[in-house]
């Protein structure tokens, strides 16, 4: 896996963009909304859950297990790293796999879905999902509507289900992309803050890799490589 963190001096929390793919860093919707919660003052790590090669079959792409484990070594992996809360943000079918990754961990702060496919996820793992859930759907791709709002039928902590106006698969449309990356700041910016686990690291700041002391100087606008991020999981 690969990983770009950003994390803003005195974060509270860690926000994992999980692309079921390599493409989180060029995808206009994760780039946006990660910027958003940046200016909020989250971190964020913009994750390809898979390499390169798997990227390419629809089999490793809709391994929705494969996917969920991977998330979970991403998360405990930032935990140590940062001492920090951690939230899920996903699209496609990586959503599938927040949640199933979500059902396995109830220190998990938040999750949010852009145009997922959470009816991916076993229904039982659905029902175990404590994590505040945020579901944002355009209106106009009528694929996902009914999947998701039967997704959130099976969930026992009372998601929320956002349709968005003339907004489609990938809120391409005018406002779109704006209303999605509010919604998301605002979803993980209410979310109580947790106790930080314990950091790995002396005095509890996280390890950098090189260039990233840019970062905590207050360069917000710059994603930054996750140090071992391609090793974990």
């Amino acid at each position: 896996m690969t990983g770009f963190l950003a994390l803003p001096p005195r974060a509270p929390a860690v926000v994992v963009l999980a692309h079921a793919g390599t493409g989180a860093a060029r995808d206009p919707r994760y780039r946006r909304v990660a910027a958003a919660l940046r200016h909020a003052g989250l971190g964020t790590l913009l994750l390809d859950l898979l390499t390169e090669d798997e990227g390419r079959s629809p089999h490793c792409v809709f391994d929705v297990t494969l996917l969920a484990r991977r998330l979970r070594a991403a998360t405990d992996w930032l935990r140590r790293e940062t001492g920090l809360p951690v939230g899920y943000w996903a699209t496609d079918t990586g959503a599938g796999a927040a949640l199933e990754a979500a059902a396995a961990d109830d220190g998990v702060r938040g999750v949010v879905s852009a145009g997922g496919r959470p009816e991916l996820a076993r229904p039982a793992a659905l029902a175990r999902v404590r994590a505040p859930t945020l579901f944002v759907v355009g209106a106009l791709d009528t694929r996902l509507v009914g999947p998701t709002r039967l997704a959130a039928d099976w969930m026992g902590c009372a998601p929320r289900v956002d349709v968005v106006p003339d907004a489609g698969h990938l809120f391409a449309e005018p406002g779109a992309l704006e209303h999605l990356a509010e919604r998301s700041r605002a979803w993980f910016t209410a979310r109580p803050a947790a106790p930080a686990a314990p950091s790995a690291v002396p005095g509890g700041a996280p390890r950098l890799a090189a260039g990233q002391e840019d970062w905590q100087r207050g360069d917000g606008e710059r994603d930054v490589r996750a140090e071992g991020a391609h090793g974990i999981g």
